[in-house]
């Protein structure tokens, strides 16, 4: 059979995404490398490869797959009626984050199946049986909707990451130069780890494996880094430093077996703050970046949405990762009821961190999630294009374009001249107009946000 993947691009309104980084569809590489027999299966990116109409007349695909953040919902209705328009004997399959949390958003007549929770081997069991012509509601977990579609459910009670396939890099050889985090390029992806024990009321991903957290042998993650060409690599876990002993075990193995690469992944600022010699071990061996969520500058807004860190240990991770010179990437929640004051106060207090880069965020109560429970009565858009992190789902204390207004001001004016040249040395000088000219956009979009609500929204 014929099996196309498709990675779908951020719609147009929403801001944010393959703007800043384009990490490997690492999702769509395991589903690829899952599938049984002797198929034939193609990945399209669509962040960089916008012909889906031309790979679908010159491939002519028996299935279709497509993964999907909440971000994507609309966009990847309208790929899959295109592509239902396009041939209806195409069978559509969709998976992903959104589909796990929400399947009902993607029951419609131009979807055949839907897959929640780890997909790949209930990927490969749908192609199987559609090769044997076999019914789908056979599969377990399987759903027959009114409408014809098959949903499948798994109750996923343990998830062992050392029983899936190394992902089929090979199937995105023609991007794989252009996947890239700031000056992190080209950059590979791993993943080591699923889930979090952490509650926090805005995140999910604790919520798909039960708050537990599990992981890859690292004997397995060093094999799998011996066959990534790229000089960085990314670790898409949802947080990579929560098993310190794994971590201590596999920076050795990683040591032992002289692979040279240079990291960059997730870590709590508690755990950064307690283990400090943890990160110094990786940073000999080639640590370059960390991913921290410090979200807000108050103990009282960490524990108002469950973060179970605290400002102390925010402090002092900042101070930990500039000891080692290792590059931060914190990142900050704006809250739609912020005044004047809180963007004042969050600027300073991000000045006076030091930090040479710094990422803002509108607090977005993602479905699914406990804060969306608690305040979807005061959602102001249910419009998915919208759930970008920076568009208010809630309405603003501020007159909207005034809330922007000082959010632009929190972008421009949180670092110093001198952190902002430090940041551009990172970059290659043929890099820098590209930077120069991303930054910008996202800047003047930014000061537009406010045009996309109606004036009697607020």
């Amino acid at each position: 059979m014929k099996i196309l993947l498709v990675q779908p691009a951020k719609p147009e309104k929403a801001l944010g995404g393959e703007d800043f980084q384009i990490y490997e569809p690492l999702a769509l590489e395991y589903l690829a490398a899952g599938v049984a027999g002797d198929h034939d299966v193609r990945i399209i990116d669509m962040r960089l490869d916008h012909a889906i109409d031309s790979h679908l007349r010159e491939y002519r695909p028996d299935v279709v797959g497509i993964t999907s953040y909440t971000v994507h919902v609309n966009t990847v209705k309208k790929l899959f009626q295109q592509i239902k328009t396009f041939s209806s004997d195409i069978i559509t399959v969709v998976g992903g984050h959104h589909a796990t949390i929400m399947p009902a958003d993607f029951y419609t007549p131009f979807i055949d199946v839907v897959i929640t929770g780890e997909g790949v081997f209930s990927f490969r069991e749908v192609i199987a049986r559609l090769e044997m012509k076999m019914d789908l509601s056979g599969i377990p977990g399987a759903v027959l909707m009114e409408n014809g579609a098959i949903v499948i459910y798994q109750r996923e009670q343990y998830i062992d990451l050392d029983a899936l396939p190394f992902p089929r890099r090979d199937l995105t050889a023609d991007y794989r130069k252009s996947y890239f985090s700031e000056w992190m390029r080209p950059i590979a992806s791993i993943r080591t780890s699923k889930g979090c024990h952490f509650r926090c009321r805005f995140c999910t991903l604790w919520k798909l494996t039960g708050g537990r957290y599990f992981t890859r042998k690292p004997e397995s993650i060093v094999e799998e880094l011996g066959t990534i060409e790229e000089k960085y690599v990314f670790f898409s876990d949802d947080e990579s430093l929560l098993d310190t002993k794994r971590m201590e075990a596999l920076a050795d193995l990683i040591r032992i077996a002289g692979i040279n690469k240079r990291y960059f992944l997730y870590g709590r600022s508690d755990t950064i703050s307690r283990y400090p010699e943890l990160v110094e071990k990786w940073k000999k061996i080639g640590l370059e970046r960390v991913f921290v969520g410090l979200e807000f500058m108050r103990d009282a807004d960490l524990n108002l949405i469950r973060k179970g860190s605290t400002v102390a240990n925010n402090v002092r991770a900042v101070q930990v990762l500039k000891g080692l010179e290792i590059e931060i990437f914190p990142m900050f929640i704006v809250k739609p009821e912020f005044e004047r004051k809180d963007f004042a106060d969050l600027r300073k207090y991000c000045l006076a961190l030091d930090l040479d880069f710094i990422g803002f965020s509108v607090l977005t109560p993602l479905p699914g999630t406990d804060l969306y429970y608690d305040v979807k009565d005061k959602l102001i858009n249910f419009n998915y294009d919208y759930f970008d992190f920076f568009h208010t789902l809630l309405p603003t204390k501020l007159p909207v374009k005034d809330f922007y207004g000082e959010l632009v001001a929190l972008y421009n004016g949180s670092r110093s001249l001198k952190n902002q040249i430090k940041l551009m040395r990172k970059y290659r000088l043929r890099e820098l107009p590209s930077l120069f000219r991303i930054y910008g956009n996202f800047i003047k979009r930014l000061k537009t946000l406010a045009h996309d609500y109606p004036a009697n929204s607020m």
